[in-house]
């Protein structure tokens, strides 16, 4: 049996590496911001760690908006209800966090 990606043309193999770019960029990126994220909360190099851990979450959260979600090419109330969406997972997590901590 034949593998299907050799049954490509080699202007479709670059057609699909150039739409597969961007992605496969973004997902390494988020990445390695998730590993730099876990070797902070790991090794917790200073006392104020979590604002450094909470630079890089809000760094993954704009890759997200503006590169996965395309909102920089949707009209404002996407974009409106976009930000609006994360900021009520934030406010769900914190309640959450809130809770937890407090026991």
């Amino acid at each position: 049996m034949r593998n299907p990606i050799h049954a490509l043309s080699s202007e479709d193999r670059a057609l699909l590496r150039r739409h597969m770019r961007k992605p496969v960029l973004t997902f390494l990126a988020l990445l390695a911001l998730l590993a730099v994220n876990v070797a902070l909360g790991v090794t917790v190099p200073f006392a104020y760690t979590w604002a450094l851990e909470m630079a890089v979450v809000s760094v993954m959260v704009a890759l997200i908006l503006l590169v996965s979600m395309e909102v920089r090419t949707e009209p404002p109330l996407v974009k409106l209800f976009s930000v609006l969406g994360f900021f009520w997972v934030a406010i769900l997590v914190g309640m959450t966090l809130t809770d937890y901590l407090a026991r």
